[in-house]
């Protein structure tokens, strides 16, 4: 089966009828989760794998599962897929093409009546993004038990309406416990998101790492005061503290690779022309994709914030709110041995943002591969990539699937044999 290769002008062709569903204006995809696009998005999907003969089944979190049976049923599932709900100005690339690249992978087993040695499971996850009801990735942290049920079918969007009440009325809650497939390998197809692929002029990325996040809300207090009337030596001024935190964020970024670091949102109290801020509020994002690098980034800015707080006379408290731990792709090699009899440059990456496969990562070996997107931009109506670049992920993710399915098959021989 190394000559097998997708219909790269069908895959094309599929994205672009999805992206009617929610296209807006400027080019880009409006389809947030749970809402009558996001219902009729999941139908389309439906239909073309139960076209390949799948079966379809729902969880209780509005998680869709398409099976495809194998020679031995009795073997974990290779799967697949990501989402299909966008940001509120998304493109029509993010999520979607690893839910199609997963129907194009089946429509050619299909076509070309082949049977693999493992079942497959092309997926959807519900809400990935976030974006209308909190947090991402929310579909599966609730299949992998880092979210609670019940909690999440809860959660309101700022209208107060219930999630679970609008996957209902979309029809796509189900029977099915979180949890219960039977994985034995989990792949993630992606546009990167970011720059390196296009800079480096590379085909496939081979995601090894997922990014560890830590997020902190830091308060500065000082003591407002006139800003005609106050000598300097006898100032508190909460914004000098905070620029000074500010700039060593960028600092404590550049003396690692891989570092990040940011700060994306602030408050000054009381934000008066005349008037020395006596409180600041501001957001740090930390990002590295080694866990030690990433707790090292934490010990310095936190001993950082105390020296400033000590030197300049000024109270500072530092809210470590969120860890995202950094992830390990343990299925990896399946996608750059089929990058490389494929023939496709390729490279090691990491995720900088949060997918699906992260959790899934959790409880099966999981893989992610990256295609170029142009000029790196995301979450953006602006988004786009070339149909070459999204044939040639299908091709990485069809033999990658190909090659876990006989692998595992290969495992479960050894297996019992030795007993």
């Amino acid at each position: 089966m190394k000559e097998l290769r997708i219909n790269g002008e069908r895959l094309w062709d599929s994205l672009m009828e999805m992206a009617e569903f929610g296209l807006t204006p400027k080019g880009g995809c409006k389809r947030l989760v749970g809402t009558e696009l996001d219902g009729k998005a999941r139908d389309l999907f439906v239909k073309w794998v139960e076209d390949c003969g799948c079966t379809v089944t729902v969880d209780k979190f509005g998680n869709m599962f398409a099976r495809r049976d194998g020679l031995n049923n009795d073997l974990p599932a290779v799967a697949t897929g990501s989402h299909l709900d966008t940001q509120p100005t998304g493109g029509k690339f993010d999520g979607v093409f690893g839910v199609l690249a997963g129907v194009e992978v089946l429509r050619t087993l299909h076509e070309n009546n082949i049977v693999t040695e493992a079942p497959m499971e092309f997926t959807v996850w519900t809400n990935e993004e976030g974006s209308r009801f909190q947090p991402a990735m929310q579909g599966s942290g609730v299949y992998v038990g880092r979210f609670d049920l019940e909690t999440e079918l809860n959660k309101t969007d700022v209208d107060g309406i219930r999630l679970g009440d609008e996957l209902e009325k979309i029809g796509y809650i189900g029977d099915a416990e979180p949890g219960s497939r039977n994985f034995g390998a989990f792949f993630e197809a992606h546009i990167e998101q970011g720059p390196i692929l296009e800079d480096q002029e590379k085909v496939i990325g081979v995601v090894r790492l997922g990014q560890g996040i830590r997020w902190y809300n830091v308060s500065v207090k000082g003591r407002e005061s006139h800003s005609g009337t106050t000598p300097m030596y006898l100032r508190n001024d909460a914004m000098v503290a905070s620029s000074k935190i500010i700039t060593e964020i960028e600092e404590l970024a550049g003396r690692y690779d891989n570092g990040l670091g940011t700060v994306g949102f602030m408050q000054v109290f009381p934000n008066s022309r005349n008037v020395i801020p006596g409180e600041v509020k501001f957001s740090v994002d930390l990002r590295n994709p080694n866990a030690d690098v990433l707790t090292k980034m934490d010990e310095e800015f936190q001993a950082f914030c105390a020296k400033v707080a000590k030197e300049r006379n000024i109270e500072i408290e530092v809210d470590n709110f969120w860890y995202f731990a950094p992830v390990e792709f343990n299925a990896s090699d399946d996608i750059k041995k089929a990058a490389e009899e494929l023939d496709y440059s390729h490279m090691d990456i990491y995720a900088g943002a949060g997918h699906d496969a992260c959790y899934m990562a959790d409880i099966v070996p999981t893989g992610m591969i990256f295609t170029p997107c142009k000029d790196g931009i995301s979450h953006n109506e602006l988004e786009d990539t070339k149909p070459e670049e999204c044939e040639a992920g299908a091709n990485v993710l069809l033999h990658a699937m190909l090659g876990a399915s006989e692998r595992i098959a290969s495992q479960a021989e050894e297996g019992a044999a030795a007993v």
